[in-house]
């Protein structure tokens, strides 16, 4: 049986292009102009992965000037600290390409981005980061609905700072305080990030079996669910799908049969397709490696 939570940041690191995307569309969202709109929509619906790793470079320099032009301590700063953290943690977990330091510089400052956020938005959340499990899950229960933003923010780049620490079991640990943050996130808003919230919670309920504490079931409705948001386009809640959850629990049939939908699909729709695309990569790996996993 393969250690579903050793893989967990392998599994994570999927799913934070959809954060890049949401991060990009952020920032630029506020330049407030055409052409901003006209280059956001052109980084989602790109064909071309290479082309978006290379450009996106530029909007992470960006940004950081923009945070660094704050006046300190203003509640109005944490959106732009968010998709600060947006930005440079998924940058750093989809484009690093196997660069290990870099990796690990970007979800460090996506992750201080993301807590300096919350600490400007919520004191008592920021309070019980550090500490036990039990009092941040109440803290997270306890953030109001208009917090959602924040909270995926945070969990995002939690998630990308357990990736590019993916050998520290004490990174790994704090794999339940993301799944409470992505929780609270989707009791707020079901199809928050299109969907997206749905899919990481989908990947931790499928990290380890039932016998051993997992809940697999619940992962396999909330990837169905965001497949379902997005009419069967999102084509990485699919792959994921197949990897996490059909693995886990040894379906072949299903996880053939998903992969095959990936291949056999158009990737080409607005909001997704360079998402798409990247599925699409991932989906013809898993089909090789699993000639020898069933």
């Amino acid at each position: 049986m393969p250690n579903r939570t050793a893989n967990a940041p392998r599994l994570l690191a999927a799913l934070l292009v959809a954060c890049l995307l949401a991060g990009c569309a952020a920032v630029i969202g506020r330049a407030g102009d055409r052409f901003a709109d006209q280059l956001g929509a052109a980084v989602y619906d790109s064909n071309d992965p290479a082309t978006v790793r290379d450009g996106l470079p530029a909007y992470l320099l960006l940004v950081d000037a923009m945070v660094q032009g704050q006046s300190p301590g203003k509640a109005r700063n944490a959106p732009l600290l968010f998709a600060a953290a947006g930005l440079n943690g998924a940058y750093a977990g989809s484009f690093t390409e196997g660069d290990a330091e870099r990796a690990r510089r970007l979800a460090d400052k996506a992750m201080d981005y993301a807590r300096r956020g919350t600490c400007l938005q919520d004191a008592a959340l920021c309070a019980a980061i550090d500490g036990p499990v039990e009092p941040f899950q109440a803290a997270v229960a306890r953030a109001p609905a208009a917090q959602v933003d924040g909270l995926y923010a945070l969990g995002s780049a939690w998630a990308t700072r357990i990736q590019a620490n993916s050998e520290d079991w004490g990174a790994i640990a704090d794999l339940p305080k993301v799944q409470a943050l992505l929780e609270r996130v989707v009791a707020i808003d079901p199809a928050h990030d299109r969907g997206m919230a749905r899919v990481y919670l989908g990947v931790l309920d499928s990290l380890r079996p039932e016998s051993v504490g997992g809940q697999p079931e619940r992962g396999r409705a909330h990837f169905e669910a965001a497949i379902a948001l997005s009419g069967g386009r999102n084509l990485y809640a699919k792959t994921l799908m197949a990897e996490s959850y059909a693995r886990l629990v040894f379906d072949q049939a299903l996880h053939d049969r998903l992969l095959a939908e990936v291949l056999d699909a158009d990737p080409r729709e607005p909001g997704f397709t360079l998402m798409n695309v990247l599925a699409q990569d991932r989906a013809k790996a898993l089909v090789e490696s699993g000639r020898d996993y069933f």
